[in-house]
């Protein structure tokens, strides 16, 4: 319907893809789409995901640039309308920050990955520990 080319391989839903909307096998040319857009995101969301994949499906098989970064892909995505990105399926996970804390002159640090404390002082000499795990 909007790319007034047939579609003559299977598509189909796939419960194991997780965080991706939809997949292109280059090899079979077979479509598949994540159920789970249907559940968080509304029609419109899974209709942009599949044009984006049937652009990789149209493209490949007339030899042409089916790759994200190609500029043939880019042009067709816009002209049909269809998602560039996914929308994300679930929140993201919490990040850790470590605070750290000089015994000597009381000046704190930020971290996103624990450190050995034993190894390290603060730049004035003093010890460092940690004021939140």
């Amino acid at each position: 319907m909007y790319f007034d080319k047939p579609f003559l391989h299977q598509a189909s839903f796939n419960k194991r893809l997780k965080t991706t909307g939809g997949r292109y096998h280059l090899s079979s040319h077979q479509l598949d789409f994540n159920p789970a857009i249907l559940d968080v995101y509304d029609e419109e969301v899974l209709i942009g995901i599949i044009k984006h994949e049937l652009c990789h499906y149209h493209l490949h098989i007339e030899n042409r640039g089916y790759k994200h970064k190609e500029k043939e892909f880019k042009e067709l995505l816009k002209q049909v309308d269809g998602l560039r990105f996914t929308p994300q399926l679930r929140e993201p996970p919490e990040r850790k920050v470590y605070l750290i804390e000089c015994s000597k002159c009381k000046k704190t640090f930020q971290r996103k990955k624990r450190l050995n404390l034993s190894k390290y002082r603060c730049q004035c000499g003093g010890k460092l520990h940690y004021l939140s795990k």
